[in-house]
């Protein structure tokens, strides 16, 4: 971009900090490059001058000088083939104004990495770059399945977020786990800690006291039984802890099949050809404007699989597996 231009602070912008604002739009940017603008007058708002992190009203005026161009790397990143957005449109479960819910599949990872180039982030372009690209406001592991939620302006991912962090998001995973909890109901408070097991990072229970250890709470419900080989869990969480109905499972003695990581001899055995039978069913908490969102996601093949071998119908599940628990969020 090689000429000044005048912007306007957009509604669902209010209260943003001007380099987010800055990095939305033109995401190849760095936080220096911005600071030299602002701090040299060339970025101004309302006609004065303004420091990288003053918080923008919206209807405010922001002058954008020229700018430089993105290069080949934020070109490879938007370069999505026709084939990856057709793709990342067909996870689509909901989207308005606002909310964008999508249906992800096992073995998609959410975030990149060193080795992993195919993943959410990398195809929320297929809705827009900068202002118009979907946030993430919560994680889901790569091998689980089911309702990943995005927001789609910064108020509206902000408010989304919020709800996470102060536990308004209900969570409703479904998983089939070796053997039958006793009893058939119950509440796991157990804090985790990371540690390194063997030749990888694991997450595994922790004394309250010791160091990196947090507090994490999960409730499960038995919905039906294979004998006695498997069952079928709702789960609850009530904390958002990296791998933490996995590593619970585990603890608990029912480790979820299909798990690589989190399994024990009884579960290998009876995992053979199985993947991780962990589903994110049901996520409902309130929208960013107004009103309630219930979002809900079909079994995915991979959980379909575990459905099919153990003879568990998906319709014979409650409406609300925990009702009449007392503990809500």
């Amino acid at each position: 971009m090689k000429e000044v231009r005048t912007l306007i602070v957009g509604a669902g912008e209010d209260g943003v900090r001007l380099d987010k604002w800055f990095k939305r739009r033109w995401p190849h940017l760095n936080h220096i490059m911005i600071q030299k603008l602002a701090r040299s007058g060339q970025i101004r708002v309302d006609g004065g001058r303004v420091k990288p992190d003053t918080r923008l009203a919206a209807g405010a005026q922001i002058r954008v000088p020229p700018l430089p161009d993105a290069g080949e790397a934020a070109e490879k990143r938007e370069g999505l083939s026709p084939r990856d957005i057709a793709y990342a449109k067909s996870l689509m479960l909901y989207e308005d104004e606002e909310v964008l819910a999508l249906n992800k599949p096992s073995g998609l990872a959410v975030q990149g990495g060193t080795k992993t180039t195919k993943h959410v982030d990398r195809l929320l372009s297929a809705w827009g770059e900068g202002v118009d690209r979907p946030r993430l406001v919560h994680r889901l592991d790569r091998d689980t399945s089911g309702v990943l939620l995005l927001g789609k302006t910064p108020n509206a991912a902000a408010r989304l977020a919020g709800a996470f962090a102060k536990r308004r998001a209900q969570k409703i995973y479904w998983a089939i786990v070796v053997g039958n909890p006793k009893p058939p109901k119950g509440h796991i408070d157990l804090p985790l800690v990371k540690k390194g097991v063997g030749d990888r990072e694991m997450v595994v229970p922790a004394d309250p006291k010791e160091f990196g250890a947090e507090p994490a709470e999960t409730d499960y419900v038995t919905i039906a039984r294979a004998a006695h080989r498997a069952a079928w869990l709702a789960l609850r969480p009530y904390t958002g802890r990296t791998h933490q109905l996995r590593a619970h499972l585990l603890a608990i003695g029912h480790p979820i099949l299909g798990d690589p990581k989190y399994g024990n001899e009884a579960s290998a055995d009876l995992s053979e050809g199985l993947k991780l039978q962990l589903h994110a069913r049901r996520l409902i908490l309130p929208h960013p404007s107004a009103g309630q969102l219930i979002l809900e996601a079909p079994l995915s093949a991979e959980m379909r699989a575990g459905f099919d071998r153990f003879g568990f119908d998906e319709h014979e599940a409650p409406a609300d597996p925990f009702e009449g628990s007392g503990r809500r969020r």
